[in-house]
């Protein structure tokens, strides 16, 4: 966590995988955007994309924290 120059190096060699406006417009234009999060925005995902209209990450994770509040009723209230 605190190795910058290997911070740098793993940024440098991940970017061409970073999800950002240039692969959305390869994409197809119904293409959704989703991400478990958090997200490192501006390393593996742009903001652009992330707050744009093809993103359903809060969707996503609202959805998720349902799930996730489901389980623990169940796991809760089960003998």
């Amino acid at each position: 966590m605190s190795d910058e120059a290997e911070a740098a190096r793993r940024e440098e060699v991940f970017r061409p995988y970073q999800v950002n406006s240039y692969l959305m417009g390869q994409a197809h234009e119904d293409a959704i955007v989703m991400h478990c999060l958090p997200a490192h925005r501006g390393q593996e995902i742009t903001e652009d994309v992330m707050d744009g209209s093809q993103s359903a990450i809060l969707d996503q994770s609202e959805n998720r924290l349902h799930t996730a509040k489901a389980v623990l009723e169940q796991l809760m209230t089960s003998n």
